[in-house]
């Protein structure tokens, strides 16, 4: 699955970083990031790695929708 993050719509509340430590960090200002990459907006992950299951929770539960996946085919 391709994993993206919207930074422009992200309000810093937490639920990602708590649901997926592994995957999300924040910026000095709480705005999420991918914690083994900031600097990118995008990343795979396995469908069926844990944290790809850690990561949909992180989409379903992001209040703003700052988070997209996309199932690749």
């Amino acid at each position: 699955m391709k994993l993206s993050i919207v930074p422009e719509k992200c309000i810093a509340c937490g639920l990602c970083q708590v649901l997926a430590p592994a995957i999300f960090d924040y910026t000095d200002n709480g705005i999420v990031l991918f914690k083994e990459n900031p600097n990118t907006l995008s990343l795979e992950l396995e469908d069926k790695n844990l944290t790809g299951n850690d990561a949909m929770a992180a989409y379903k539960e992001c209040p703003t929708r700052a988070i997209i996946i996309e199932k690749q085919k």
